[in-house]
């Protein structure tokens, strides 16, 4: 479809809880530039900015439903790097892939973070985008105000995604996530991953480990680069008007 040049500056109606289709954030394909991937990919969140450095995704075993692509080929989402993608299984419209997220970049394992309340212990990890991973006893206080507190924060003059993770003895990782221009989501790829990254050098998990988000687990491994593992479900589509998503 032709879109305008300028597709930020105000939030997608089209994402809206109760006028629209209800979701985080919106995916636009486009065409390949390049013969060493098959298709482009950008991202918007749902108060409409664009993500700066998106996941790159190559794509093994071929897109589902309508966006089907020869099989072995690679998605680009970003100009850095492609990532792939192993489609493991396959029930009706419900997936489940592996993906190669990357090798983590840590900015600091451990940092003093201030805040309004007085500074949190913190890591602050690049998995394609920023993470600021804050290790917790437990989600009973109010994270999501905590998570807004940080994402504007000066010391993100880009923002950053925020991702809150607790862990007791013999349980899984439990995360909970804010993302930068959506706010709180259920599940998060690039957060847990960071999240996941984090807990393994502060010697919380060992990897592989369970990750464990609102919207349910997802397996991550670290070889060299981190594999994620986890579901994607196909729960509605539809046509809309391009004037009535900006």
């Amino acid at each position: 479809m032709r879109l305008p040049r300028r597709l930020g500056g105000g939030r997608a109606s089209h994402l809206r809880r109760h006028t629209g289709v209800g979701a985080d954030g919106w995916m636009l394909i486009e065409p390949a530039s390049a013969a060493d991937h098959d298709t482009a990919i950008r991202l918007f969140n749902s108060d409409g900015s664009e993500r700066r450095s998106p996941q790159r995704y190559a794509l093994r075993g071929g897109l589902p439903h309508r966006a089907r692509l020869p099989e072995g080929r690679n998605a680009r989402a970003d100009r850095r790097r492609i990532k792939r993608l192993r489609l493991l299984e396959r029930a009706d419209l419900r997936f489940v892939f592996e993906m190669n997220m990357g090798r983590p970049e840590f900015t600091a394992e451990r940092f003093q973070l201030p805040l309004g309340a007085g500074a949190r212990d913190v890591t602050l990890v690049w998995v394609g985008n920023p993470q600021c991973a804050m290790p917790v006893a437990d989600f009973d206080f109010d994270w999501r105000a905590l998570g807004a507190e940080i994402e504007c924060h000066p010391q993100f003059p880009q923002r950053t995604n925020v991702s809150f993770l607790a862990r007791a003895t013999s349980t899984p990782l439990e995360v909970r996530f804010w993302e930068r221009g959506a706010g709180e989501t259920m599940s998060s790829g690039t957060g847990s991953t960071g999240a996941f990254a984090a807990a393994v050098q502060r010697g919380l998990v060992r990897s592989p480990a369970r990750v464990v988000t609102p919207a349910g687990p997802m397996e991550v491994r670290w070889d060299a680069d981190i594999f994620l593992t986890g579901p994607a479900e196909i729960v509605a589509e539809g046509v809309f008007l391009p004037t009535s998503v900006f």
